[in-house]
């Protein structure tokens, strides 16, 4: 039994090991390509950016906003350097993410049953595929329109917005984890109905009270107080909050 649990040990060590050596590898490659790295972390911030070109005609050639100009600062003497590691470890941690999924899994998988092997490999696939969807929705639409929206609004035509290099990253990055980590709300409901805390017909009955409630928590985490980015992250977490009744075991 000792040698046995020793064993396990040694395996998660070295599991752990060679997770930390592919997320090192990848954020090492992610620092030595800056200008692409940083050009994707930057583009929202431009004119051209695609989900503006493809909503101009809609909604900003109306507006007055059809173009708009934002400018970049940075106050402190190591920021740069410090954002571009930062920036390159969590790009390196999404590369290398479906290694380390798959390295954990095969170290979880020798003591789970045959069914419980094909459930785990699908909970984790539609897992991490809804993070990565939250990621893409934060990243297309709703910073964007947040930026685009705080950039361009003043109070007096006097007062110049610039924006520091630290406040434009750490705001996409957090919004984009917060957005990921919403998106698994079905996979939560999931694991609290297997566990018997939580039933179908529970969610069903407070919907309009879920709708209330996802409502407040997206004006919380939006940084604009305009309506349409408050309906552009409500609807998909209301959304999520069906599929959460889809995905209920039975």
């Amino acid at each position: 039994m000792a040698e046995s649990f020793w064993d396990h040990l040694d395996e998660l060590r070295s599991v752990l090991i060679r997770c930390v050596a592919a997320w090192g590898v990848c954020a090492v490659a992610a620092f030595c390509f800056r200008d692409a790295l940083f050009a994707f972390l930057f583009a929202p911030s431009h004119p051209d950016f695609i989900t503006y070109r493809w909503l101009n005609s809609f909604v900003f050639e109306h507006s007055g906003l059809s173009t708009f100009d934002s400018q970049f600062i940075n106050t402190r003497l190591a920021a740069q350097f410090t954002t571009h590691i930062q920036v390159a470890a969590l790009a390196g941690l999404v590369i290398a993410f479906p290694y380390l999924i798959w390295q954990l899994y095969g170290f979880l998988s020798p003591a789970l049953y045959p069914n419980e092997k094909r459930a785990a490999g699908s909970i984790i696939g539609f897992g991490t595929l809804l993070f990565l969807c939250g990621v893409a929705l934060n990243y297309l639409v709703i910073f964007p329109f947040a930026f685009r929206f705080l950039a361009t609004y003043q109070v007096q035509p006097e007062v110049v917005n610039q924006i520091a290099l630290d406040s434009y990253v750490s705001t996409l990055l957090i919004l984009s984890l917060l957005m990921g980590i919403l998106f698994e709300m079905p996979m939560v409901a999931w694991a609290f109905g297997k566990a018997g805390l939580l039933e179908a017909a529970w969610l069903k009955q407070y919907r309009r009270h879920a709708l209330v409630a996802l409502m407040i928590l997206a004006a919380v985490i939006t940084p604009t107080g305009d309506a349409f980015t408050l309906m552009l992250v409500t609807i998909p977490l209301y959304l999520l909050y069906e599929l959460s009744i889809i995905v209920m075991p039975k």
